[in-house]
């Protein structure tokens, strides 16, 4: 029996891992971004090559991120997180060492695409659930900041790298996660990381549960809202922003800059997010983040030539980019209950990858058909306005807790 001592400390051990593994992971993903150029002049992949090479990632995440809720559910954080590093440091080191198309789509779209499906915010936020009943929005929001935290203290580094060596060493988070994997499976043990099942809840098959799921009004809130919240991040910030801000007339440094601070207010409005979670009303408090976030797009339109109202804009928006996240975990535990949680946070987190892709999508048709930026920032607008009244229809606690059948 684990001591009283290393029974309270393991929880935050689970959080410390949470974020190393997301900022591991979310870094690999942004990888591609940057050795794009370097990979179209060595090898004459072409722009769209690479760019579909993105999109299926998305794609097979999307497709992934259910079934890796559901095995959170029914074996645990301990091996869904073992099994996604693994997955995504064996593809990144299949990247680092080829230079066939093919053995590349396999190894980034293919093998590390899946475990970035089962290396995720739901999974994560999943295993934070289980383990912590007091003062789990904040254990939430320091662990899923590693998402946020990764790009803005790693990627920097793989720009260095990028700079001094070989692109092929841009992809060193493959050796991270493969040494990270070992170390979790023997800190974390299965039982501490999360409880297990009895036996008459591994009666329940991934069919039964996705039914249960499916019935609940408050997952449909949820997931509706989440697709927006892609649309409005993933979707048309990471997608539109620089090139938006090119077409304002700012250069790379300038631009650089201001994305650089909004990726730093992101991570400290995750953290804030998850405080808050625990102290205020969540309809509230995650409405109103939807709110300000459709209200900071009327900041960027309005930004032109003046850099001070594009700094306000990355501050803003970087509060309430990502702080989503531990806000929606916590209402997903509570609405539709901890033994479907990962199943239930991996279909909202799945509807996230589809929201990115149509906002990324889209956005560039818009722009391509007005020759202008107005139309996509109007339409992340109204959607998210729409996202946060939707919210406010839920109530802060359900009349009774759901029970799957």
């Amino acid at each position: 029996m684990p001591s009283p001592s290393r029974s309270a400390f393991l929880p935050w051990l689970l959080v410390g891992f949470g974020f190393l593994a997301l900022a591991i992971t979310f870094s690999a993903r942004a990888t591609l971004g940057l050795v794009m150029p370097l990979l179209m002049q060595e090898f004459g992949w072409s722009r769209s090559f690479i760019s579909g090479a993105a999109a299926a990632t998305l794609l097979v995440m999307a497709l992934t991120a259910p079934f890796a809720g559901h095995a959170a559910d029914r074996y645990g954080v301990r091996a869904t997180l073992t099994g996604g590093l693994l997955l995504v440091g064996t593809g990144c080191l299949v990247v680092a060492t080829t230079g066939s198309p093919i053995v590349f789509l396999l190894g980034f779209s293919g093998l590390a695409a899946i475990g970035f499906g089962f290396v995720a915010t739901h999974v994560v936020s999943t295993a934070i659930a289980r383990v912590f009943d007091a003062r789990r929005g904040l254990a939430t929001g320091i662990a899923t900041s590693g998402a946020t935290g990764g790009q803005f203290l790693i990627v920097p580094l793989i720009a260095v790298l990028l700079a001094t060596l070989s692109w092929r060493w841009a992809f060193l988070a493959g050796i991270a996660c493969l040494t990270l994997a070992p170390l979790l499976w023997w800190t974390l043990s299965a039982k501490g990381a999360t409880p297990a099942r009895s036996g008459t809840d591994k009666a329940h098959t991934l069919s039964a549960d996705l039914g249960f799921v499916l019935r609940q009004p408050a997952f449909h809130i949820l997931f509706w809202s989440f697709l927006i919240c892609g649309y409005t991040t993933a979707g048309v910030i990471e997608t539109d922003l620089i090139p938006y801000v090119a077409f304002c007339g700012f250069g790379p440094v300038p631009s650089a800059t201001a994305y650089g601070l909004l990726s730093a207010v992101n991570f400290a409005g995750m953290v804030a997010a998850g405080w808050l979670t625990d102290r205020v009303n969540r309809v509230a408090l995650l409405g109103s983040i939807y709110l300000l976030r459709g209200l900071s797009f009327l900041v960027l339109m309005r930004v032109g030539g003046d850099y001070e109202m594009l700094v306000a804009f990355a501050v803003v928006f970087g509060a309430v980019d990502y702080a989503t996240i531990p806000v929606t975990a916590s209402l997903a535990a509570s609405h539709l209950g901890l033994r479907v949680m990962g199943l239930s946070m991996g279909l909202i987190s799945a509807g996230h990858s589809v929201g990115a892709a149509a906002g990324a999508f889209l956005g560039g048709y818009l722009v391509d058909l007005s020759a202008a930026y107005d139309w996509v920032w109007l339409s992340a607008v109204a959607l998210a306005l729409m996202a946060g009244a939707m919210v406010f229809l839920m109530r802060e606690q359900p009349k009774a807790q759901p029970v799957p059948a």
